[in-house]
Order: C-alpha cells, then sequence, then structure tokens
C-alpha cells in the first residue's frame, strides 16, 4: 500500500493511491494551475501582493493562493504555487515581468562562459521562500489533501535561459542543440542536479508528490528530444530516488504523446497526458506501468455545462475501468475560464467516475 504519507495521515489520499494504481472509489481530480488567475479570490490576493514575483515570493500569500481552489472546490490534490522559473532566477538571471508579455532574463545564457559561471542554487537559501511556502501550505492544509510539489524540466528550463524569454521557433536554444551539443548539455546537467536538490527540498518540507513540466519538449525533433529532454528528466528521476525516496514523481512532457512508453521507463509514477492524445490509447500503450493524468481539453471549460459532462463521461469511458487515473487537463487552465464551468466538471467526475471504480473492483475480486 502507500508509503508516502505515512509520515501524516491524510484525510483524503485518493489522489497518492491512484498515482501508486491501488484502488479508489472514484477518480481523483486536480487541475493544473488551478491556482490561478481564472480565480476571482486570486484576483484579490493578487493585487494585495503588488506584483507575481512579490506574491511567489511571500511564503503566506503563496499558501492562501495554493489553497483557495481546495476551498472553493473538492479537488483531491493542491499543488504549489510557484513559477518555473524560481532556479534560472535563483542562478542570478534576472528575472522580470512585463505585463501582456510574460517572463523574461536580463542576461540570458549563451556561451560556455555563461554556463560555468551558473551557481546550483541551495533550495535553502536561494530558494528558502519556495520551501517555506511549502511548509505554510502544508500547514494550512492540515492534511486535508495531498500537496504537490514542482518544477520545470531541465530542458524547458534551458530554453527560457537560453532565449531570456519566452519563444516561438526557439532559435538560440536549436543552434546550441544541433551547433553545440555538448554546451548544452553541459547546461541541461547543471540544471538536472539543481532541479533535483530543489525538488528534494519541497519533498523533504512536506510535498506529498512531485511533477515536473517539460512544457517545451514538443519543440525538439525525435532525437534532440530522446537525447536533450527524455534523458535528462531520465536522470532527474534516478536522482530523486536517491534524495526523496518513496516521494512518487509525474513527468508531464507537452506535445510528446508519441514518447509516453519511453517516458515510463524512466521510473516515474505517473505521466500527465495532453489533448492531443487520447487517454484509452494512452493507457494502452504503457500497459497500465504507470498511472495517468489528463487529457480534458482546457477550452472544453468554456462549453456549456451539459457539453462538459458529457466529455467527462466520455474520458472516464475512454480510460475505462482500471486503476492508475487522475481527471486533469491536457494543460494549465485558462485564463477567463467560468468558475461555474469548473463547478461542473468537478460535480461530473464525482458523480459519473464512481461506476468505473466499482466495476473494476468487481473485476478484480
Amino acid at each position: 500500500m502507500i508509503t508516502t504519507t505515512d509520515k501524516t495521515a491524510l484525510l483524503n489520499d485518493r489522489f497518492l493511491r491512484a498515482l501508486a494504481r491501488q484502488p479508489v472509489d472514484r477518480t481523483p481530480l486536480w487541475l493544473m494551475r488551478q491556482a490561478g488567475r481564472y480565480l476571482p479570490e486570486y484576483r484579490a490576493t493578487r493585487a494585495k501582493a503588488g506584483d507575481f514575483l512579490t506574491l511567489c515570493k511571500t511564503p503566506e500569500l503563496a499558501a492562501e493562493v495554493t489553497l483557495q481552489p481546495i476551498d472553493r472546490y473538492r479537488f483531491d490534490a493542491a499543488i504549489l504555487f510557484s513559477d518555473i522559473l524560481t532556479i534560472p532566477d535563483a542562478m542570478g538571471l534576472g528575472l522580470h515581468f512585463t505585463e501582456g508579455e510574460g517572463p523574461a532574463f536580463r542576461n540570458p545564457v549563451r556561451t560556455a562562459d555563461d554556463i560555468a559561471q551558473l551557481p546550483i542554487p541551495d533550495p535553502e537559501v536561494e530558494l528558502r521562500y519556495v520551501i517555506d511556502g511549502v511548509r505554510a501550505c502544508k500547514s494550512a492544509l492540515a492534511n486535508r489533501v495531498p500537496l504537490i510539489g514542482f518544477a520545470g524540466s531541465p530542458w524547458t528550463l534551458a530554453t527560457y535561459m537560453i532565449e531570456g524569454a519566452g519563444s516561438k521557433d526557439f532559435r538560440h536554444s536549436k543552434a546550441l542543440r544541433y551547433g553545440a551539443p555538448a554546451l548544452l548539455k553541459a547546461l541541461l546537467d547543471k540544471l538536472t542536479e539543481s532541479v533535483a536538490l530543489y525538488l528534494a527540498a519541497q519533498a523533504a518540507a512536506g510535498a506529498d508528490a512531485l511533477m515536473i513540466f517539460d512544457t517545451w519538449g514538443g519543440a525538439l525533433d525525435q532525437d534532440g528530444y530522446r537525447y536533450f529532454s527524455l534523458a535528462s528528466m531520465g536522470r532527474l528521476v534516478d536522482r530523486l530516488a536517491v534524495l526523496a525516496p518513496g516521494v512518487p514523481v509525474i513527468l508531464f512532457s507537452k506535445g510528446c504523446g508519441q514518447f509516453l512508453l519511453e517516458l515510463s521507463g524512466t521510473g516515474c509514477a505517473g505521466l500527465g497526458v495532453d489533448w492531443t492524445t487520447n487517454i484509452g490509447d494512452a493507457r494502452h500503450m504503457v500497459g497500465g506501468s504507470v498511472a495517468l493524468q489528463g487529457n480534458f481539453d482546457p477550452a472544453a471549460l468554456f462549453a456549456p455545462p451539459a457539453t462538459i459532462r458529457e466529455l467527462v463521461a466520455k474520458t472516464l469511458d475512454d480510460y475505462g475501468a482500471a486503476p492508475g487515473h487522475i481527471f486533469n487537463l491536457g494543460h494549465g487552465i485558462l485564463t477567463n475560464t467560468p468558475v461555474e464551468n469548473v463547478a461542473a466538471l468537478v460535480e461530473a467526475v464525482h458523480e459519473l467516475s464512481p461506476a468505473y471504480h466499482a466495476a473494476a473492483a468487481d473485476e478484480a475480486a
């Protein structure tokens, strides 16, 4: 049975049981970016903080935002409110946010000297605000549901660091991928260790599960993906098995459904599935070796509640009567998503999913 919650008894451990592919009474549910701009209470807290970075770097406010969707909806897990670019920021790259343009770095990383000079941040020093945020979240949650810690994948972090901001063509990152692969590998190795230490510190502070967001894995060619992104995540999972033993890891590699079987071989406990891959096809692809979460299209939450219910029913039916399903979106929830439509999604999952688990129990018997 699950061991990750032995240190503190959770009132609702459905998410962790599903992640361990154990029987549950209904499909657990949480949403990527569930704490965010679609919630009016988030916007109020964001206004109180003054700016996004202050909100992220104030543990009490980060905990407040983390719990807002837990208080509003009956989600089965909370995910730490933070940002994937905390590590590059701690490396001294000058992270800043411009309204309407997203994150950017004042000091992009593109040369051997740039990479050699990058420090590996100490999570309890340069990233102490995140670790204190985990502690504040765990205290405020009072064991109601598990807490998920997270980080960006080494490749995804590297793209932001090399480009200096978000990108549509990743020209600087791909210039290294093709023209200086050893240099890119050196950066990824440094990031892999940095992410491993960071996530292990989140686990030590109380995170019950860890998630790695490979947002830009789909920007790579197949060989490049395997060598630079997938291999880095595999090394990261191996490192976490040593630094945070027993804490399950979920990998989410957007736009990379064709690699699910290879991702399942990394030793992770679960995989995220985006909306371009059918959840039933994903289940058959990995052969039940890992749990799966996703693949509900975030844009479908703008449909009428009746349509949302029909789509929930289809997703549950696609996965079928088998353990290891965590209901989630195929990517983060979109800004301006109607809060009442999220409620309709939650209600549909709660009402429709128990039948599948009853059927699975009957089959097991």
